[in-house]
């Protein structure tokens, strides 16, 4: 499915859904001025499409003891297919990195890491670049988190 194809009540389920993914289909249906039926056909086929990808329970970090976010930035001198492959699955290993981009400009990857503290950081550090040949990692520590987990705006194809 592409964006194309999208129209404005499959936009309105998908914000719905973000807004609050435990609502029930009826409560959605209503929203959105269709029938149940119509409201279960249209997001089964949002999610057979992989548009819709599965919900999840948004945790909240400090209540858990997750007060440290860092951004490292990783710059290597390998480009291969093999070796960022090896990278991704090595990166993946770790329970802390939360997400994981290949950027372009001066640095190859962008790792998020959420941990408890700066020791965590340091056992997080330490993993990631055992037995691996980087050229360059650093660490930006987040002060502060301002705006996160923001919905998708999508607009209706015209």
């Amino acid at each position: 499915m592409t964006k194309s194809q999208l129209d404005h009540i499959d936009i309105s389920i998908l914000q719905c859904l973000q807004r609050d993914a435990t609502l029930s289909q009826r409560e959605i249906a209503e929203q959105v001025g269709l029938s149940q039926n119509a409201c279960w056909r249209r997001m089964q086929r949002l999610v057979q499409t992989r548009v819709l990808r599965g919900s999840r329970a948004r945790l909240d970090r400090a209540a858990l003891g997750l007060d440290l976010t860092v951004f490292m930035m990783v710059r290597t001198r390998h480009h291969s297919k093999e070796w960022a492959d090896g990278f991704r699955r090595h990166a993946e290993s770790i329970a802390e990195v939360t997400e994981l981009h290949r950027i372009g400009g001066d640095w190859d990857y962008l790792l998020k890491v959420v941990t408890t503290n700066m020791s965590g950081y340091d056992s997080v550090y330490q993993r990631l670049t055992a037995n691996l040949d980087l050229e360059t990692v650093t660490g930006y520590f987040s002060m502060e988190t301002i705006l996160e987990d923001r919905p998708l705006f999508v607009r209706p194809s015209e």
